[in-house]
């Protein structure tokens, strides 16, 4: 009987895998997420849409590329990008990190709606550039504070410049510059130009503000009262109502039985 070689037992062997496993898996990359930054402050409840799953965000949770961050009412997330920038979601709003690059300062962000406020870092090379698109436009940015709003309903995408120079185009490529302290806004299915940037009142301004303003966390006596377990919140509760009831009663006691000498001193020779 002819033995046969064990290079073609291994050639073999590989074939019969070949065949077994489907060719669009054997062809899928491997590549690693890329992070974009991260969340630094939630307002619950807040999702990360990553692929097939959806992650409950708190603070510290990564934010790749591609991940979509959605927002429900009442809720609001504020998200690092890993080259400076900040970007505050508002409530009920949907934020597609489509692409950060930090070393090519390349970031596209996608808001099919709600509301967005972007702190963005200085674009200093040449093809460098911080967009934020809508199904209605894009804006276009080169280090600047800025506020954008998109409703699906209307369809119309408001845009308000705090600081610095924005570039409003409509998805025809038709564009109009917004200076900082000035509006403008487009529509979607819409061929006209962006709205003249005109003045923001002081009602809009604040209005986006709120709008996207994480608040404050608690300082001083309270934010280390926060670290206190139940019992010893409920012990130190009790402490301190006990001894804002018993100090004024141990005044008013002593005041209260302190003998009051109503008679004359008697004479040195009467005394004893």
């Amino acid at each position: 009987m002819k033995k046969q070689s064990p290079c073609a037992v291994f050639l073999a062997f590989v074939a019969s895998w070949a065949i077994l496993i489907p060719g669009d898996v054997l062809a899928m990359p491997q590549a690693a997420s890329q992070k974009a930054g991260e969340v630094s402050r939630v307002i619950p409840a807040v999702s990360i849409a990553r692929g097939a799953k959806t992650l409950n965000a708190s603070a510290k949770t990564v934010v790749d590329w591609a991940d979509v961050v959605n927002t429900q009412a009442n809720a609001r997330a504020r998200i690092a990008l890993d080259d400076g920038s900040v970007l505050n979601v508002g409530s009920d709003s949907s934020l597609k990190v489509t692409q950060h690059d930090m070393g090519a300062q390349q970031t596209q962000l996608d808001l099919a709606y709600g509301k967005l406020r972007s702190q963005a870092q200085k674009i200093t090379k040449t093809d460098g550039k911080f967009e934020v698109k809508t199904p209605a436009g894009v804006a276009g940015v080169v280090g600047t504070d800025f506020y954008i709003a998109f409703d699906q309903t209307s369809g119309q995408m408001n845009l308000v410049v705090f600081e610095g120079l924005v570039k409003l185009c409509n998805t025809a490529g038709t564009c109009a510059m917004v200076k900082a302290g000035q509006m403008s806004s487009v529509r979607s299915n819409d061929s006209s130009a962006p709205t003249g940037p005109s003045q923001a009142t002081l009602d809009v301004l604040t209005e986006a503000v709120n709008a996207t303003n994480m608040p404050d966390a608690p300082s001083g006596l309270l934010r280390a009262g926060s670290h206190l377990s139940k019992p010893w919140g409920i012990a130190l509760g009790i402490i301190a109502v006990g001894a804002a009831i018993a100090i004024p009663v141990a005044i008013t006691k002593n005041t209260n039985n302190t003998p009051v000498n109503t008679k004359p001193p008697c004479p040195p020779s009467q005394c004893g």
